[in-house]
């Protein structure tokens, strides 16, 4: 049989841990969010460990959250990031998260990330609507400290990516998000 449609899910305890109704406001809050989330995934080996929120801008409330189900969706694209997006996406019903199908703006979205982007996720960041990058840990440090591999990404991804209107804040919490990826890859090296 020929699968015609794609089901991925986050884990169980995500509806335990996320309020919809409470506001995050300011960076540091947003990324230990995606930080906790990272840990919490890697506790319940539900995933890797990362962890990502997409953020309403003028609310600071969650619009979706993300972690990293790839073994256990036997699925390469199940990022935290890119689950985020496609949840995001889903809720809000438009694939730009930030205009509607004639372009307008229709509201500015946050992504707080426990780790830098991927080239995976940093290609779907281009294109998934959202006006802020929010970055705990550095590709190095994923790859020193976990042992993935990260992919190739343009030289200078900051640039490209603030050209394309995104702006980007790195180092927020960068040592707890290091923290969980040490633990993960003392644990499980190298696996996604």
């Amino acid at each position: 049989m020929l699968y015609a449609q794609v089901h991925l899910t986050l884990p169980a305890w995500v509806h335990e841990r996320i309020d919809l109704a409470r506001a995050y406001p300011g960076d540091e809050a947003k990324v230990a969010l995606a930080i906790e989330l990272s840990r919490l995934n890697t506790e319940a080996c539900s995933g890797g460990p990362f962890g990502a929120a997409v953020f309403d801008a003028g609310s600071d409330r969650v619009v979706s959250v993300g972690v990293n189900r790839v073994l256990p969706q036997s699925c390469s694209v199940a990022h935290a990031e890119t689950m985020a997006y496609m949840l995001a996406q889903q809720r809000l019903q438009r694939a730009r998260l930030n205009r509607d199908m004639d372009g307008n703006v229709v509201g500015r979205y946050v992504l707080a990330t426990s780790a830098q982007p991927c080239c995976q996720c940093y290609g779907a960041t281009v294109w998934a609507g959202i006006d802020r990058l929010l970055i705990g840990a550095r590709s190095e440090d994923v790859e020193s400290l976990a042992a993935f591999d990260e992919g190739p990404l343009p030289a200078d991804w900051v640039g490209e990516l603030q050209r394309r209107g995104i702006e980007v804040v790195r180092d927020i919490h960068r040592n707890a998000a290091c923290e969980v990826l040490r633990a993960y890859g003392a644990s499980a090296p190298g696996r996604y």
